[in-house]
């Protein structure tokens, strides 16, 4: 999820208006302008008055809740609270049920001999009564789910309210004869409190917190649910509205779209045949299909790269050979001199692998040293702190003495644990006392871990950790792992299980030291501010580098020559991974165009169709003048018309659905899956692309059809007539 500027609320909520004015407009348009009545309608009636008692039983709950008389209903959320997901299941399980049970009561006998007779007509009984007690029973799990859930009451008010007047007004219009085009009407009043529905929703989600630490409960979650689903349902109303305007917008142009829009219509009330939808559905199922793994698997590769990049430098001046290289100093000011044109930052690191321990556990860890006045400009370690704090590593004398409210830990939950008051040293304790035991204190410098290797060593800011340096010295017994004391600074979570239960970060004189390296350096850690450009920044780097090392002296007759430097850059280190994730998001695509072409076939399977079907009106149109070039633009501007609304219906439906993931999708549970959200990435460019490629294949597709019409003689046309 992610915090919608202001500016872009006011344009969505404006979006929505007219939406909702354009939905409201079409749905004044379905009365028929000559007054006529339709019979009235038991079933409507009965569905309002199950969905007017629903609001009302809402109501009354609500009330209940509001009272303070509601130990059962708080019961009765406790268990839908921590039983939500079986629930849910149960629920759509009701539903499924429920339909299918009507639908098979309503089937024709001919094709079920257990349906027909005496029996059969018990038989059906029963299933509609099956069917009705299911999806009542679904609906009342649904109003006491709702009526328990941690909301605010105002809401359920208005819930309810709206629920109760919905169903008074179907219940008043199936009782009564209504004005012909009623019904009609209510569908797209309906898409138009579907868009109510999402801006209310859209405007309660911009106001959620969206960092990772931010409380997920099931009042958040069924929000952000219903503002995703009502956005989707909302831009299929909204395109189904303006379908027939510019298809009137093509029949008021030339011969040919007027011919072309018409045989796509269905009849003269604007529906469309039911191969054509057909057709339309394929195409549309096809790239929306197409544009939602292109969003899934590019949000996962730009989630993936963000993590590397803010994680790791972009660019890294090393040596191919342990021990790293001295005089960095001059060397490091070489670079800073070149990168300063770029905007870019060096830092100077030395790493090395050591292992950590524990009172309880021991793990393997990457240890850092660190600038800490420069390294906050090349890589996010700072503000990827979740406990503790950054200025503990530059002074840990801090953390002998930490306030009883400081947060020192997390829980499975994201729950804090707090330092706690110190039992050791009482307030009414003399000072002089307190002055002694804080000298008895041993002090260690500090290091800052990452969250899983933070949970592999049992510890929390402020407790102490051992790391074992594999370079040790000679004893007695052989060599000597070295070894030396740390206390926790602090905790980070950079989002990769990769860096956060491996890197540990110790001040560059502490890894100095405890690796042996007297003055040395491993490397220098460069990130430049555009690392798509870094390529353009890299030359200038080698020169300063080969610069620098023309200016070292030469090593004495005999004596090792000093390590050769080389720069890397992040595409270089990591080409192997970016390259299978690009390979992979090509071969999808790939194959599924397939799946549109495929869809196409029913676009030339629709025209065959129609061309036999017309073949009489093509022969009229050619006898009064028309021409073979007329004719094939005609079938080629229907199949254009098919594919076209197929793929707006499906790259929207696609656009909606995953920009709802992106701005207030579902969150994950980070502790299961590592991330608190899908990512999802949506890239304008991937959906013209799917668009273009769409159109394209439907394009294709009608070239066959076209010459067929094109080709039919107007006597082979009448000769049966």
């Amino acid at each position: 999820m992610i915090e919608l500027s202001r500016p872009l609320q006011v344009a969505l909520l404006a979006a929505v208006a007219l939406g909702v004015l354009l939905l409201v407009w079409r749905g004044s348009t379905r009365f028929d302008k000559k007054g006529e009545l339709e019979p009235r309608r038991p079933v409507v009636a009965r569905i309002g008055l199950v969905v007017a008692l629903a609001g009302a039983s809402l109501l009354a709950l609500t009330l209940i809740t509001s009272s303070g008389h509601s130990k059962g209903l708080a019961l009765i959320g406790a268990v839908f609270s921590s039983n939500s997901e079986k629930i849910a299941k149960v629920v759509a399980a009701l539903i499924l049920g429920g339909v299918l049970r009507l639908f098979r009561a309503g089937t024709d006998t001919d094709n079920a001999w257990w349906l027909s007779g005496r029996r059969g007509s018990r038989v059906r009984a029963g299933l509609r009564a099956l069917g009705a007690m299911s999806l009542l029973a679904a609906l009342a799990i649904v109003v006491l789910w709702g009526a328990v859930l941690p909301i605010q009451p105002t809401s359920k008010w208005i819930l309810g309210g709206l629920l109760s007047g919905v169903g008074v007004g179907y219940l008043v219009a199936g009782s009564r004869p209504v004005r012909k085009g009623l019904y009609r009407a209510l569908v797209w009043w309906w898409g138009a409190l579907v868009g109510v529905t999402f801006g209310v929703t859209a405007s309660l989600t911009s106001r959620m917190p969206t960092g990772r630490l931010a409380s997920v409960n099931a009042t958040d979650q069924i929000i952000r649910f219903t503002a995703l689903v009502s956005s989707v349902i909302f831009l299929f109303f909204v395109l189904s509205a303006l379908l027939p305007i510019i298809l009137d917008a093509l029949e008021r142009r030339s011969f040919v779209p007027y011919v072309g829009a018409r045989h796509v219509r269905a009849s003269k009330s604007g529906f469309l045949t039911v191969i054509s939808v057909l057709s339309m559905a394929g195409v549309g199922v096809s790239s929306c299909a197409l544009c939602s793994v292109t969003s899934i698997m590019g949000g996962f590769g730009a989630d993936l790269k963000r993590k590397i990049l803010g994680n790791n430098a972009h660019m890294v001046v090393d040596v191919s050979r342990p021990g790293g290289f001295g005089d960095w100093d001059d060397k490091l000011t070489q670079v800073r001199v070149a990168l300063a044109p770029y905007g870019a930052a060096a830092t100077p690191v030395v790493a090395g692998e050591a292992m950590g321990s524990s009172a309880s556990n021991t793990a393997g860890a990457l240890v850092r040293g660190i600038d800490p006045d420069t390294i906050g400009q090349v890589i996010d370690l700072a503000k990827n702190i979740e406990v503790g704090s950054f200025d503990y590593l530059r002074d840990p004398e801090k953390l002998t003495s930490l306030p009883p409210e400081e947060i020192i830990g997390r829980g499975p939950g994201g729950e804090p644990y707090f330092k706690g008051p110190d039992f050791r040293q009482p307030p009414d304790v003399d000072p002089s006392v307190r002055d002694y035991l804080k000298q008895q204190t041993r002090m260690y410098p500090g290091v800052i871990i990452g969250r899983e290797l933070a949970k592999s060593l049992h510890v929390l800011v402020g407790d102490e950790v051992t790391l074992l340096s594999p370079m040790g010295e000679l004893g007695p017994t052989g060599v000597m792992p070295r070894s030396r004391r740390f206390r926790v600074a602090a905790i980070f979570y950079s989002g990769m299980y990769e860096y956060d239960v491996t890197h540990a970060y110790v001040l560059m004189e502490e890894a100095q030291k405890f690796f042996s390296l007297e003055d040395k350096i491993t490397h220098i850690d460069i990130r430049v501010p555009d690392p798509e450009r870094v390529q353009e920044v890299r030359p200038a780097v080698e020169a300063a580098i080969a610069a620098s090392a023309a200016l070292d002296e030469a090593p004495p007759e005999g004596g090792k020559p000093p390590p050769k430097l080389r720069v890397r850059d992040w595409m270089e280190m990591n080409k192997n991974l970016f390259s299978a994730l690009k390979l992979e998001k090509i071969a999808t695509f790939i194959i599924l165009s397939i799946a549109i072409a495929v869809a196409s076939f029913c676009i030339v399977c629709t025209l065959l169709l129609m061309v036999t079907e017309k073949g009489k009106e093509i022969a009229v149109l050619k006898a009064l003048g028309a021409s073979d070039n007329a004719v094939m633009r005609v079938f080629m501007l229907e199949g254009v018309i098919i594919g076209a609304i197929g793929t707006v219906y499906g790259v929207g439906t696609a656009l909606a659905a995953c920009t709802g993931l992106s701005w207030f999708g579902v969150r994950l549970d980070p502790d299961v899956y590592y991330i608190d959200r899908l990512p999802v990435n949506v890239n304008g460019s991937d959906y013209a692309m799917v668009a273009a490629a769409a159109l394209l294949i439907c394009t294709i597709a009608t070239l066959y059809p076209a010459r067929a019409a094109s080709k039919l003689s107007p006597v082979d046309g009448l000769r049966y007539e």
